[in-house]
């Protein structure tokens, strides 16, 4: 078991693992996903994750502490208000949380993401 990593998620070379949101959950566009994982054990994952321009359903099972680096995305949960998310912006989602993520202009953010097993 590692205590620290000395990685600065910055500067990560992997290859990004490239997704996109399962076709049912997306209302519009046709997003795309890059994601470069710095860690992912134990039901921890940390890393960078990248979205070209779209608006698709999310539904979390899982904590996320995030970091908007760069972009203009919108999360809307259900019967709320949306949320404007850019560079600088830090939030958490818990799980249970449901709604629209919308990225308006191609957004990147560095995540923690916690799944309890």
């Amino acid at each position: 078991m590692r205590s620290i990593t000395s990685q600065n998620l910055a500067d990560l070379t992997c290859d990004p693992i490239i997704d996109h949101p399962a076709p049912d959950r997306v209302i519009d566009g046709h997003p795309v996903f890059k994601t470069w994982e710095a860690c992912a054990e134990n039901g921890t994952y940390a890393g960078i994750w990248q979205s070209t321009v779209g608006t698709w359903r999310v539904q979390y099972d899982e904590w996320e502490y995030f970091n908007i680096l760069s972009g203009h995305s919108i999360l809307t949960p259900d019967h709320g208000d949306p949320i404007h998310l850019y560079a600088g912006d830090r939030h958490i989602i818990y799980p249970g949380f449901r709604g629209l993520w919308q990225v308006v202009e191609e957004t990147t953010k560095d995540y923690v993401i916690i799944i309890k097993e």
